[in-house]
């Protein structure tokens, strides 16, 4: 281990509290705890244009009782504690605005039990998503909450994430029963048991979910499962105008069609998509859409969307019949980010996303589309429209005052409109650093305070991953 903090930022240098948290760690960690700027560096934020603050130090965790060791000591000398899953956050949550120590719990990534029976299972929290789903391919389950990155299930819990199958199975709300859970006074809880249901008390699990790290660390999961869908069918098809895709889509969920997902992408981001990962789709807004169930099922539910479709100019259906195309067009998806980065070399990408009721998504996609036209902005739009979310990526150049300036402005009259609209400032990617501006306007003081007094009582050091969700 290295002996000195090097070349830390200017304002954490010399903190004894800091020092003496990293003295009474390394006896233990050894190796496993690491403070030279580069892996610093990679335990803060590193995707999108937020500023990078690094942790003091970086502790490499694999047990509960490793966890609750760095939080005892940090919650001794007052130091601030990020937990870090994968990095993929999107709106500065692993940021260390004060310094302190980030708990890394990526070795912490063993898929505890499985129980077929009951359609559910225990994780750690470093266990990604696909590592999970390999592990059960062979039982016939899946977890469905897919929000594109590998991430880890203890970060998608953390920022209660979704992604493209939510419209079906729900978000992380809806499929995390129980977790485990290291407090910031050391102290570990359970918040609930495997039952399917129950009224007994609190609902801890639903606080602990979407807390961002900000009342503890999560140390375990059980998670509900699905079956794997006895077949699937999927595809994609192009619509005249970004308004008529987006009435589609409403059509087909109020008229009851159990699509499993169904995204939208408008024509700047199917462009992006088609060069990056060598499609040849119509560059018009797009939907991709996909059904679960059985063969005769999904023959129907593909049948009445196109119906629906058809309404709205949709035309040119593609259908993925084989399970290898199907993977590419949803890689494509999955992959949309980083499409997009090449539209603008050298500019960095502010991906952002609101959610608003289903019945004002039509005028919401529409009129932020109105708006990146006027205001002259490259800002392609994607999003998980079958329950009102979507995403745009702002393209911004951060040598160009104005160019900031502008992107900037963009989002915030893309975040009002929303809540104007009845909608959130943020349907996945979470409140951070990013959105924490917006709470009030969205939830009233009072809503906040409420939020404050939960926080002060679990967390009265405020050592919690602090600077997050609350302004």
């Amino acid at each position: 281990m290295e002996t000195t903090v090097e070349e830390r930022p200017a304002a954490q240098a010399g903190v004894a509290p800091v020092q003496e948290v990293i003295a009474a760690l390394s006896a233990h960690f050894g190796e496993r705890l690491a403070i030279g700027r580069a892996i610093r560096e990679q335990h803060a934020n590193t995707i999108t244009w937020l500023p990078n603050e690094a942790p003091d130090a970086v502790v490499f965790v694999e047990s509960t009782e490793e966890v609750q060791r760095v939080v005892r000591a940090c919650a001794k000398h007052h130091v601030p504690v990020i937990a870090f899953g994968t990095g993929s956050s999107l709106e500065g949550q692993i940021n260390a605005p004060q310094g302190g120590i980030s708990v890394d719990l990526s070795r912490m990534n063993r898929v505890l039990s499985v129980h077929p029976e009951d359609l559910d299972c225990v994780v750690e929290p470093g266990v990604t998503r696909k590592q999970l789903n390999e592990h059960l391919r062979d039982a016939g389950l899946f977890f469905p909450i897919d929000p594109g990155a590998d991430a880890s299930l203890g970060g998608m819990a953390s920022t209660r994430a979704s992604g493209t199958n939510a419209v079906r199975y729900g978000t992380m709300k809806d499929n995390v029963v129980a977790l485990t859970v290291v407090l910031a006074n050391g102290e570990v809880i359970t918040t609930a048991r495997r039952a399917k249901k129950s009224s007994a008390g609190y609902d801890l699990t639903r606080l602990l979910v979407g807390a961002e790290g900000t009342l503890g660390i999560i140390t375990s999961l059980t998670l509900r499962l699905a079956g794997i869908p006895e077949a699937i069918s999927g595809g994609v098809c192009a619509f005249p105008t970004i308004r008529a895709a987006c009435d589609a889509v409403i059509l087909t969920i109020q008229s009851g069609l159990p699509v499993a997902r169904i995204e939208l992408l408008d024509e700047v981001q199917v462009r992006a998509c088609n060069a990056y990962s060598k499609l040849d789709l119509a560059e018009q807004p797009t939907l991709f859409v996909e059904f679960h169930g059985t063969e005769a099922s999904v023959h129907e539910q593909s049948e009445r969307f196109r119906d629906i479709a058809a309404e709205y100019g949709g035309g040119g259906f593609r259908w993925a019949t084989r399970p290898e195309e199907r993977t590419r067009l949803w890689q494509a998806r999955h992959d949309a980010y980083w499409a997009c980065l090449p539209l603008k070399p050298g500019a960095k990408a502010l991906a952002t996303d609101v959610c608003v009721p289903l019945s004002r998504l039509a005028d919401c996609v529409d009129e932020t589309k109105r708006e990146i036209e006027e205001m002259g902005m490259l800002a392609p739009i994607v999003g998980h429209v079958g329950d009102g979310n979507f995403h745009t990526v702002t393209l911004v150049d951060m040598s160009d005052p104005q160019d900031v300036a502008k992107a900037k402005d963009f989002i915030s009259r893309m975040v009002k409109r929303s809540l104007a609209m009845g909608g959130t400032a943020t349907g996945e990617h979470g409140v951070g650093q990013g959105k924490r501006g917006y709470m009030e306007a969205e939830h009233g003081a009072a809503t906040l305070d409420a939020m404050r007094a939960i926080k002060q009582a679990l967390d009265p050091q405020n050592i919690m991953n602090p600077g997050k969700i609350l302004p």
